[in-house]
């Protein structure tokens, strides 16, 4: 019986491991794409860690007690630290998290600057679901000066806040010099690195794949006239450019404006790199049987490279559009950094690194830093997606 038992096991195996190579070999690019995806376990925390900060970006008003702007400062608690909420002290234990009362004072001791003292045995305990300031999700005011254009809608309104104190303010990151919270200025930052990303992303993309492809398909004189083009984007600096263009953009304009305008820019001169990627595949595949299989039936060239040619190398346009993020989310904050991007009263990631180089703060309010964590961790999520996304759309990487 043992004989016969291990027999069927092992023709259970062989028959496990046949159907097994039989579902690779018949997998679609997508699936085999996603396969070796998942056995990169970097790849899959980055994954989990960027879908969090896309959702917390997203939903950025509902996550945040208060009013990033000016509008929302707290003045009782001005460079306050950070309030963690406790359930028990030398007081006793709490079901609910609580946070202490907190009081500003003067005194000679401090040279008169405003400090806070800390109340014990004066509780606030952290309610959830809270009504607060109204927030629309999806907030669009491009409002140029003139008669150009003028651009407003707004959808999703709301005043409901995942949590609260029943009494005054909590501040889980701290406050800046002003009062205003750090917390939700830090979720909105990630929202507005990640839309700007988004949007000179896909610029980017459609200017590659419009330029790259008819480079690549028609080649010769064309593709000469579009690579001279192509070479002159490449060499175009960053920084000397913005210095123009912050020079420029009128002072009236709104901080909704300014953000459209950045997003527009680096999307315009970030498009070199993958149309000289579609070009180079362009340049090999023209000359496939299939794409003269598809001209003899009298297929136009825009139906043969949209139908035929670009699919034939979409996982990699994909992997080239996540690796893109990182630098375009890098650039934004760099120049909002020098303050020749974004800057107050816009929440980005680039603006609030500007406090974080003063003296006073590296000494005293090292809760400043905090949105640099959130900033690291949005790049290394990207890259390390981006690097396993690369792996994975290897066609001679290891499938076993």
């Amino acid at each position: 019986m043992s004989d016969v038992t291990s027999a069927a096991v092992s023709g259970d195996a062989g028959l496990e491991e046949q159907k097994r190579k039989e579902a690779y070999f018949t997998a679609g690019q997508f699936q085999l794409i996603w396969a070796r995806f998942k056995r990169n376990k970097s790849a899959m925390w980055g994954a989990g860690v960027l879908i969090t900060l896309i959702l917390m970006g997203i939903f950025a008003p509902f996550l945040s007690p208060y009013d990033p702007t000016i509008g929302g400062r707290d003045e009782e608690y001005q460079n306050g630290a950070p309030q963690i909420p406790k359930f028990w002290d030398e007081n006793g234990f709490s079901l609910r998290p609580f946070i202490y009362t907190y009081t500003r004072e003067r005194s000679a001791a401090t040279n008169f600057r405003w400090t806070s003292t800390v109340d014990r045995d004066k509780r606030r305990f952290v309610e959830l679901f809270v009504e607060g300031w109204e927030y629309h999700f999806i907030d669009v005011n491009l409002d140029v000066p003139g008669d150009t254009f003028d651009i407003k809608f707004r959808l999703l309104k709301s005043n409901t806040h995942l949590f609260g104190v029943n009494e005054g303010q909590i501040h889980l990151f701290g406050t800046d010099g002003p009062g205003k919270d750090i917390f939700s200025r830090t979720l909105h930052a990630v929202y507005t690195s990640l839309a700007v990303g988004t949007i000179g992303v896909v610029i980017s993309f459609v200017l590659a794949l419009i330029i790259g492809g008819i480079s690549g398909y028609f080649g010769g004189k064309i593709d000469a006239v579009l690579q001279m083009i192509t070479d002159a984007v490449r060499t175009v600096p960053a920084i000397p450019l913005f210095m123009a263009l912050s020079a420029f953009i009128p002072d009236e304009w709104s901080s909704e404006l300014r953000f459209f305008f950045i997003s527009v820019i680096l999307g315009l001169i970030g498009w070199p790199t993958l149309a000289r990627r579609v070009r180079t595949h362009l340049l090999t595949e023209r000359s496939q049987e299939y794409v003269l299989a598809a001209q003899l039936c009298g297929a136009n060239a825009s139906h043969v490279i949209r139908r035929h040619l670009l699919p034939s190398f979409t996982s990699y346009i994909i992997v080239d559009l996540v690796i893109s993020f990182p630098y375009m989310v890098l650039s934004e904050t760099a120049l909002s950094f020098i303050g020749l991007g974004l800057k107050e009263p816009v929440n980005s990631l680039g603006v609030m690194l500007q406090n974080v180089t003063k003296a006073d703060v590296l000494l005293n309010y090292q809760w400043y830093f905090i949105p640099v964590i959130f900033f690291m961790t949005l790049v290394l999520a990207f890259v390390f997606v981006g690097d396993g996304l690369r792996d994975a759309a290897d066609p001679y990487s290891d499938h076993k």
